[in-house]
C-alpha cells in the first residue's frame, strides 16, 4: 500500500466523466497495483461539492471542479483509502473531513477527521454506515434526474479479470468475478455480521429509480443494478 502523499502529487489518471448534473466521477489506475480507484464528487443543491475517496488532478481538471462548486465535505471510506486525504484538506482548510466510526482512528493517523455522520443539508445525498461492518464501511446515496446512485467503497467489488501476474493472484485471493460481489478479502477484513449486512444490501436494492452502482474498484453496475446488488447480497449466505 503506498504511503500517504504529503505534497499534491498527481498520477496518472482518467478524465472527469460528467454522469448526471450533480454526480462527476473520475477513475485512476492505483499506483503499484493492477486495479482501479475511483474519486466521486456531488454537487449538492447550495452549490458545495462532496468529494467521496479524494484524487489529485491536475491544476486544469482542479479548476473545473472549482468552477462547478466549492469543495466542502471530504469523505475518507476506509483507512485503506487515505493516499490523497491529507493533500486535499492541506488545499482546502475549509473542508470537513468524515470516515466511518470504525475506521476513524487509522484515518485520523492522516488527516484529523471531522466527524464520523454528516448531513449534507440536501435530501437527494446521503451517507450512511453500511450495517454489519462493525461501522467500517458506508454507502453514499444520490439522487438525480434520472434515477439513482449507490457508491460503495471495498464491500462490493466488480472486476471480471485483471492483468498480469498481480492480476493472476488478486483472481486468487478471490478478488475478480463474472459479476458484483462481496469478495472474500472484504469479507475478512470488513464484514462481522454478514446476515446484517446481506439485510441492509437488500434494502438498498429496493432504492427508487436504483440505475447505477460505483465501486472503488471496477466498474460501475448500470445493468440491471438492484439485481446485481441482490445477487451479491445472497452470496453472503
Amino acid at each position: 500500500m503506498p504511503k500517504p502523499f504529503e505534497k499534491w502529487t498527481v498520477c496518472p489518471h482518467g478524465p472527469i466523466e460528467k454522469i448526471e448534473s450533480n454526480l462527476w466521477r473520475v477513475q485512476a489506475p492505483f499506483p503499484g497495483a493492477p486495479f482501479s480507484r475511483l474519486m466521486i464528487l456531488v454537487r449538492l443543491a447550495d452549490g458545495r461539492l462532496v468529494i467521496h475517496n479524494g484524487i489529485a488532478l491536475d491544476e486544469s481538471e482542479m479548476k473545473e471542479i472549482e468552477a462547478w462548486g466549492q469543495p466542502a465535505f471530504l469523505i475518507v471510506p476506509n483507512g485503506g483509502h487515505r493516499m490523497d486525504a491529507k493533500v486535499w484538506r492541506d488545499r482546502y482548510r475549509s473542508l470537513r473531513v468524515f470516515a466511518p466510526p470504525g475506521a476513524k482512528a487509522k484515518v485520523g493517523e492522516v488527516v484529523k477527521v471531522d466527524d464520523t455522520a454528516c448531513d449534507f443539508g440536501d435530501a437527494n445525498v446521503r451517507w450512511d454506515v453500511l450495517d454489519g461492518t462493525k461501522e467500517r464501511e458506508a454507502v453514499l446515496s444520490v439522487k438525480a434526474g434520472s434515477g439513482a446512485t449507490l457508491v460503495f467503497n471495498d464491500v462490493i467489488m466488480n472486476m471480471k479479470t485483471l492483468p498480469g501476474f498481480g492480476g493472476f493472484m488478486m483472481g486468487l485471493f478471490g478478488f475478480t468475478s463474472p459479476a458484483p460481489k462481496v469478495a472474500f478479502p472484504a469479507r475478512m477484513a470488513l464484514v462481522a455480521d454478514k446476515k446484517a449486512l446481506r439485510a441492509h444490501l437488500e434494502r438498498l436494492a429496493t432504492t427508487q429509480g436504483l440505475s447505477r452502482i460505483e465501486v472503488a474498484h471496477g466498474a460501475p453496475v448500470v445493468e440491471q443494478p438492484a439485481e446485481a446488488l441482490r445477487a451479491a447480497a445472497a452470496g453472503l449466505g
